[in-house]
């Protein structure tokens, strides 16, 4: 009962400063999308805009990111048109009175285009960083993969590297998505 009475009150918390962006991001199986539709169900207009469902919108033609170091030519294109897509659409439910939670996976230079795409609006950035074996557990138990333990040791690698210091980091290694999500509603 307590434990309700204290999510309610961090729900009001939040609900008074009005809506807002949280942009959840994280290597590939860190739970980007589990947190960001965690989070936006705890508030009373919540959005979850997920990139993965974006970039699964084209039917024909679609260049995913392979294991390549960098994207580069279609894929990366196709890469900055979702997180284009992505904040376009987190602005446009904003303009509307939702609390919004975007989830893409943002490192080195995506994280100045996110800037770019929100620049006027409101948003807080969240870093999921789990240790990377939990993270390779996690795969294991998902449908889509991260390609990898290599893949995903990269992107973890360069992810520590472009973002240290940026937002609000969280190493949810040993955390339940709901407490992962109690956490991130505490610290923002």
């Amino acid at each position: 009962m307590n434990q309700q009475r204290e999510q309610s009150e961090m729900n009001d918390a939040i609900s008074d400063r009005g809506p807002g962006i949280i942009v959840v991001t994280g290597v590939m199986a860190a739970g980007k999308s589990t947190i960001a539709r965690l989070l936006a169900e705890r508030f009373t207009r919540g959005v979850h805009v997920n990139a993965d469902m974006l970039q699964q919108m084209i039917v024909s033609g679609g260049k995913w990111v392979s294991e390549t170091r960098e994207p580069s030519g279609e894929a990366a294109r196709q890469l900055r048109l979702r997180l284009k897509n992505l904040c376009l659409l987190g602005r446009s439910f904003f303009e509307a009175g939702f609390t919004v939670v975007l989830d893409d996976i943002i490192i080195g230079e995506r994280w100045q285009e996110l800037r770019e795409e929100l620049r006027d609006f409101p948003f807080s950035l969240v870093v999921l960083a789990p240790e990377i074996e939990a993270v390779l557990q996690r795969d294991q138990n998902r449908a889509k993969t991260t390609q990898g333990k290599a893949w995903a040791e990269y992107l973890d690698r360069e992810l520590r590297v472009t973002m240290a210091g940026i937002g609000l980091w969280i190493d949810s290694s040993q955390q339940r998505p709901e407490e992962t999500a109690d956490y991130i509603l505490r610290h923002l």
